[in-house]
């Protein structure tokens, strides 16, 4: 698994649904450059069980996440039209309807390779056919990217394990108080909390009131 953190995350232009009922062409994160944080994440496949809660519960905060300047963008192996369908089918259904945040399609797996949370990865058979192992869909990775472009944080969970929104805000005021503040944030550290000067002094001032 390829540690992107630290590195420019890798460009793509996609087909995309946005504003939960319009396809788009070409969509880039370079649009957010200077602009915007980016949380882009990763989910198997539409129409399945464990994602509709994902993807409802980033819909639940997204004015959290709006707040802090960041965009929400989703990812699957799947294509637009099945995003758009996925979109205008109501909850009760099994749909996601009310989710307006952008959903990027990856039909044809170059992302999520890029990314490196394809759950397997093509070779060549003796005749030379190109032949897939594993399962064509990606693993539900997680991609904090700073307003430079760059991946500042990343969490790849297997399929059947959900991912922890508040966790990914709280990742978020981490490093936007870094940047602020340029203090950095101890273990469970949340908005409000004290955080560190990196000193010794001051780690050991934290420790001691522990």
């Amino acid at each position: 698994m390829s540690v992107l953190v630290g590195k420019k995350a890798p460009g793509f232009k996609t087909d995309a649904v946005i504003n939960g009922n319009q396809i788009i062409e070409n969509f880039s994160l370079e649009q957010y450059l200077d602009k915007k944080y980016v949380l882009f994440f990763f989910y198997p496949a539409d129409f399945t069980f464990v994602c509709p809660t994902e993807l409802l519960a980033f819909q639940e905060k997204l004015k959290d996440f709006e707040e802090r300047n960041v965009a929400v963008i989703g990812c699957s192996v799947d294509s637009a039209f099945s995003h758009w369908k996925w979109l205008q089918t109501e909850l009760k259904e099994g749909g996601i309807k009310g989710v307006k945040y952008p959903l990027v399609a990856d039909l044809s797996k170059t992302i999520s390779e890029n990314y490196d949370v394809l759950a397997g990865e093509y070779t060549y058979s003796e005749n030379g056919e190109s032949v897939f192992h594993g399962i064509p869909k990606a693993y539900r990775g997680l991609f904090l990217i700073d307003k430079n472009g760059i991946v500042r944080h990343q969490i790849v969970n297997d399929m059947p394990l959900g991912r922890s929104v508040d966790e990914a805000l709280r990742t978020i005021d981490a490093l936007q108080y870094f940047e602020e503040n340029g203090e950095v944030c101890p273990a469970n550290w949340k908005k409000g909390d004290e955080a560190l000067k990196e000193t010794q002094e001051s780690i050991s001032d934290y420790l001691s009131q522990k």
